[in-house]
């Protein structure tokens, strides 16, 4: 792109004539009596149906509490990278912990999932091999594709027929298949246990990326692969997030000793970063504790899910087909989705339109996600605004 300033203004102008424009809204206070599913903005107390906070976990009292404990000893920041001084006894723990909690032999921390999963494409994947990707994947594994120096290819979502197919065509040349457990923006569950059969029949890496899976699938919350009753031996890389369902912050990769010493030795967004504090890794540990203890959430999101759904398709709105707490409602244009937004901020609640190029051409939505923080009054007047809306 020229580096004019008009070049700069005309790519902008093109973007905001597509509907296209993201643009931030500042969240002004966080209402925490009740923990209830609720943000400040403009002013405006809305309830929030667009986080992450799957559990409601991330304003838990006793994840604040450990969040705070540990600041007192151990201060604010870790202050260096891994590798030189920023690993502290919070962090070994909390990765002890998390590879008893995935079933795996270890696990190795990383400041945010984005760069998990570069650090795993890009440490498993070598020039001249393929990377075969789910067309709806995350940006993050795209992009680790894209950075391994491997070529990629994508087949058709959800198709575990058509990734065969792909692996067939590349021959041996496919050193990784990298996919979503549960898609961020549809909410439908990868077909793993198709997947790994074609993987371990080729000897391809299977990489799942299950960050909005953990704490929320599975009899335990242990995410997708226990949905599958799937382990380590299917599926060799598994990596999640603790920012969602577990209410803090980062991310973790688990595998084998060998996998994770390899990270390791070469995942260059875990030897360059620093360390995510100490008092992140605190909280995590408690937030851990609270999925085992608190299996009540768990239970309460998913019959929250099942109550949207079965309201939603008595009004005909056009869902996808997601049983998990992410409940997209196509709309196709982006001028009907940030219509539908604006709608729902005066009906006093918070949803955000999700556009091109997140989603693909056509399927302008909005992603709407359902908490254990949220009342069956706020889920039921929900589903009646948008049915005023849609029509």
């Amino acid at each position: 792109m020229k580096r004019e300033a008009t070049a700069l203004k005309s790519a902008l102008a093109e973007v905001e004539r597509q509907h296209l424009r993201r643009r931030r809204h500042t969240v002004e206070a966080f209402p925490v009596e009740g923990n209830r599913a609720e943000v400040v903005v403009q002013g405006r107390r809305l309830v929030d149906f667009c986080s992450n906070d799957y559990l409601g976990l991330a304003r838990h009292p006793k994840i604040v509490s450990a969040m705070c404990e540990a600041a007192a000893v151990y201060g604010c920041g870790s202050g260096a990278a891994h590798l030189v001084t920023g690993h502290g006894v919070e962090h070994h723990a909390l990765e002890e912990e998390l590879a008893e909690f995935t079933g795996r032999e270890r696990a190795l921390l990383f400041s945010t999932g984005y760069m998990a999963n570069l650090a795993t494409i890009c440490t498993l994947a070598e020039r001249g091999e393929v990377v075969l990707l789910d067309r709806l994947n995350h940006a993050s594994l795209i992009d680790g594709a894209l950075l391994s120096g491997a070529r990629f290819s994508r087949y058709a979502h959800g198709d575990g027929s058509a990734a065969e197919r792909a692996l067939i065509e590349h021959k041996d040349e496919v050193s990784v298949l990298a996919t979503d457990g549960v898609f961020s923006m549809d909410g439908d569950l990868a077909r793993l246990p198709s997947l790994a059969r074609t993987c371990a029949r080729k000897k391809t890496w299977l990489v799942v990326d299950d960050a909005h899976g953990i704490g929320v699938v599975g009899a335990r919350g242990r995410g997708t692969l226990e949905h599958y009753d799937m382990g380590s031996d299917e599926v060799p890389v598994l990596v999640g997030t603790l920012g969602k369902a577990l209410g803090t912050f980062g991310a973790f990769v688990a595998g084998s000793k060998d996998l994770i010493e390899l990270l390791l030795q070469k995942g260059r967004t875990y030897i360059y970063t620093t360390a995510l504090p100490q008092p992140v890794a605190a909280a995590t540990r408690a937030a851990l504790k609270l999925v085992d203890e608190e299996t009540w959430r768990r239970e309460r999101v998913l019959k929250l899910t099942e109550r949207f759904r079965a309201a939603a398709k008595q009004h005909n709105l056009p869902l996808a087909h997601s049983e998990t707490p992410i409940q997209p409602v196509i709309l196709g244009t982006p001028e009907a989705a940030l219509s539908a937004q604006k709608a729902l901020f005066e009906a006093g609640f918070w949803v955000v339109a999700i556009r091109p190029p997140t989603v693909p051409a056509g399927s302008a939505r909005l992603r709407i996600t359902l908490s254990a923080a949220h009342t069956e009054d706020q889920v039921d007047s929900l589903v009646e605004t948008l049915a005023r809306i849609h029509k």
